[in-house]
């Protein structure tokens, strides 16, 4: 049972990864080739972290098939670790008041999407 849920875990953090490696790319071309102001591009980054965000949690969700709460917000909490000792270790800074809102969204989203993943799991197994 445990590695059902450590296989699941791992599953939801590579999708993120993956998800922001090839949005990384997009939008430095973005930036390169257009006029894509600061603050859009803010904007942009956030809602798509929160979209990733959601897709791990629901992908640790389907793959684990119950306890989706838990599933997402350790995949959501992951992230967030893993982002904060690489601005910590590479860059010698903590989180700033914004990141630490931004990060409890980015966990709310990944529960969200564990919930649901379970749900939509055990519904195609009920069917």
């Amino acid at each position: 049972m445990a590695t059902k849920r450590l296989t699941a875990l791992l599953y939801g953090w590579v999708t993120i990864f993956l998800f922001m490696l090839i949005s990384s790319f997009i939008l430095a071309l973005f930036i390169r080739y257009t006029e894509l102001s600061s603050s859009t591009l803010a904007w942009l980054t956030l809602g798509l972290g929160l979209l990733y965000l959601f897709a791990g949690g629901f992908l640790a969700g389907v793959k684990g098939k119950d306890k989706g709460w838990l599933l997402g917000g350790i995949t959501g909490i992951g992230y967030s670790l893993f982002i904060f000792l690489y601005q910590y270790l590479a860059h010698d800074q903590i989180f700033q008041g914004d990141q630490w809102l931004y990060h409890g969204l980015f966990l709310v989203a990944a529960i969200f999407g564990g919930i649901i993943g379970v749900n939509m799991s055990n519904s195609e197994a009920n069917k």
